[in-house]
């Protein structure tokens, strides 16, 4: 399971106007402050940015503010190979990981899943993802729970139990970390975001790489924590 912001690209610049257009058309206020995501889904984002912003949140405002993110992030869906991009090897981690015999890969993302599809699909890494079997920022769960929901998506889906055996995280912050060690799944940590090392290290990450630029250590690294082999 790949985590997305940060792991796989950075599209931070299109995140932004798109929260400050959704927050506009759900508050009538102009955005001044963006909760940082720091690992977090939308749905905390959401209501932390509604809070920092001076507006009590209710429970309405999270279903309208996802429908609206939805659609100020599909409006600039174009933008986001001009204001963003792919992260070194990822298009060619995606690659050599479904080079693994039995691999299904899907996404455990803050993101919700309609804004999590246009991110991977603008640069090409959308081909080995199954969405349907994600987790995403709109479903209300911490995210060691979603590690867990997702897992028994893709046990409904394939006919296979899915754990901690059979499981890996791939993702860059130290909330990805801990959500692996509690929901249930090995975990390799990139240091491509904003957790140095040596703190994805202390909060326990099997594997820590530098960036996803080796994809055969990426897949060195799967295949001992699983015991999965190449196909053919």
């Amino acid at each position: 399971m790949w985590n997305i912001d940060l792991t796989l690209v950075d599209v931070a610049i299109v995140t932004r106007e798109a929260y400050a257009q959704a927050f506009r058309e759900v508050t009538g206020r102009p955005l001044v402050k963006l909760a940082p995501a720091a690992g977090r889904p939308d749905s905390e984002i959401i209501f932390e940015t509604l809070a920092v912003n001076g507006i009590p949140p209710a429970d309405h405002h999270l279903p309208a503010f996802i429908d609206a993110l939805a659609r100020a992030f599909a409006e600039r869906r174009k933008s986001l190979r001009k204001q963003g991009r792919a992260l070194p090897g990822a298009a060619e981690s995606l690659a050599a990981v479904a080079g693994l015999d039995g691999v299904v890969q899907s996404v455990l993302t803050g993101t919700i899943k309609a804004n999590a599809v246009h991110k991977l699909r603008a640069f090409g890494l959308d081909k080995h993802v199954d969405f349907e079997v994600g987790g995403y920022g709109e479903e209300v769960y911490p995210k060691a729970t979603l590690l867990q929901v997702a897992q028994g998506r893709a046990r409904e889906r394939y006919g296979y139990a899915y754990d901690s055996a059979t499981t890996v995280l791939i993702g860059d912050s130290v909330r990805d970390v801990q959500a692996a060690r509690i929901g249930g799944a090995a975990m390799i940590a990139v240091a491509s975001g904003r957790s140095l090392p040596a703190e994805l290290r202390e909060a326990g990450a099997d594997v820590v790489l530098p960036d996803l630029s080796d994809p055969a250590a990426l897949v060195t690294a799967i295949t001992q924590l699983t015991g999965h082999r190449r196909a053919g």
